[in-house]
């Protein structure tokens, strides 16, 4: 297995999710066409540029080998090169879902990562 992928979400659309069997993104992601993930090497930027002080969120991990084609490295932040996926999330692919809790900093509290 290539190394993981990660989301992160608010529980609420996470679940939602799960309800429904697929994710198809967050308003971000249906505005620009895709769903945004990072690597285990982003994701922390990406939680304190775009989530900083937002609670009751999850951090998902999905196997990036599973999303075949669908699953483009295009240049973003920085031109560093983001996983972006042109089709929804099926559920099969999340290898787990953990929370995403704040520090009383208003950082997040990140799980063991596999980079």
């Amino acid at each position: 297995m290539t190394a993981p992928i990660y989301k992160i979400a608010p529980r609420p659309l996470w679940e939602a999710a799960e309800a429904a069997g697929q994710f198809v993104g967050a308003p971000i992601d249906l505005i620009d066409g895709y769903i945004h993930f990072s690597t285990a090497d982003q994701v922390r930027e990406t939680a304190a540029k775009h989530f900083q002080g937002q609670d009751d969120l999850v951090l998902v991990a999905i196997d990036s080998e599973q999303l075949g084609d669908h699953l483009v490295y295009e240049p973003s932040r920085g031109g560093q090169l983001f996983p972006h996926l042109y089709t929804p999330l099926e559920l099969s692919a999340v290898l787990w879902v953990k929370p995403l809790p704040l520090n009383a900093d208003g950082s997040h509290n990140f799980p063991a990562l596999d980079a």
